[in-house]
């Protein structure tokens, strides 16, 4: 995807959650309900998080300079790990907090009403935040499960999206129940529970985002069917195998390639040249997402001296490559 990419979804998630917090907030005010002031506080991070993954992809399109030569492209890891780090900052550890001690000290709601229906509003316009983004990653899910996506996907906002929106969905829904038992049973004491619900449910999902986008930001390589593909492309010519072979994400949409290649004896300089710029147009043509690739050349001298690349020793979690030799 472009460095736009899920632009679209961060807009209708920034949208839908700006409205809703100031919504809840006002339900907070009336009926003085934790899981109200708890869905708020979630709601503003939701907003603060949009926008961050709108300057994060913004920030990532900077021109290389002598000091970042590769470019700015891990910016929007940066910033979707910041997001990561808010929603259990802000969200997971507040909620339970004030869960906690709303437990401790139950106070009797006041025009629940409100609530219920805030509640209800904000669950419509979390769903078409949630819809768009659906829609958005489906382009680029292919033949993934959801699961998969969001472990594998290289572009990262709209995973975080996706997670924010069905947690802020699921959170809604605690709270609605929190607010409904609080009432049919006369005890406060279901407020604070679904406070809890709602802060426990933020921790699990910042947890994910933490994990994921760490390990994005530190530097993932291509995936099997990716590497396959780059392997394949070099492979072709007089270039006889691929030798040892590296890759790393600079960004969501830049691959870096960094591969031995062995070619055919007897060739020239001039050969070679014409030899490593034909693979690497291959490449390019077939994964347009590798923009760097840097091949050196070596003899062919068999299986014996240095094993050729086994594509199919590639796992989900990035090459497992014998390391370069001498």
């Amino acid at each position: 995807m472009s460095a736009g990419g899920g632009t679209k979804a961060i807009l209708a998630a920034l949208a839908a959650n700006a409205g809703i917090a100031v919504a809840k907030f006002g339900g907070f005010l009336f009926t003085g309900s934790s899981s109200m002031l708890a869905e708020s506080v979630h709601s503003v991070a939701d907003t603060s998080n949009q926008g961050l993954l709108l300057l994060g992809q913004k920030t990532s399109v900077r021109r290389p300079t002598a000091e970042h030569p590769f470019g700015y492209g891990r910016d929007r890891y940066f910033y979707s790990f910041v997001v990561a780090l808010l929603l259990f900052s802000l969200g997971s550890v507040f909620a339970l907090y004030e869960g906690v001690h709303k437990i401790q000290h139950p106070e009797p709601l006041t025009s629940p009403l409100v609530a219920v229906v805030i509640l209800l509003v904000a669950i419509a316009l979390e769903s078409y935040s949630f819809t768009t983004a659906i829609k958005e990653s489906r382009a680029i899910k292919g033949e993934l499960s959801w699961w998969q996506f969001i472990r594998q996907a290289k572009t990262p906002e709209l995973p975080v999206v996706l997670l924010e929106d069905a947690g802020a969905l699921l959170g809604l829904a605690f709270a609605l129940g929190g607010v409904g038992l609080a009432v049919l049973t006369g005890n406060p004491v279901f407020d604070g529970v679904g406070t809890v619900c709602i802060g426990l449910l933020l921790g699990v999902i910042a947890v994910i985002l933490i994990v994921e986008t760490k390990s994005l930001l530190i530097g993932e390589g291509a995936s099997r069917s990716v590497l396959d593909e780059v392997v394949g492309e070099l492979r072709g010519g007089r270039v006889r195998r691929v030798i040892h072979i590296r890759t790393q994400y600079l960004g969501p949409d830049e691959l870096l390639v960094a591969a031995k290649i062995a070619l055919v004896p007897s060739l020239d300089v001039a050969e070679v040249a014409a030899e490593i710029d034909a693979a690497e147009a291959r490449v390019r043509a077939k994964v347009p997402a590798v923009r760097l690739i840097y091949l050196e050349p070596d003899l062919d001298r068999g299986a014996v001296s240095e094993p050729a690349v086994d594509p199919g020793s590639v796992t989900d979690s990035g090459p497992s490559i014998e390391p370069p030799r001498d």
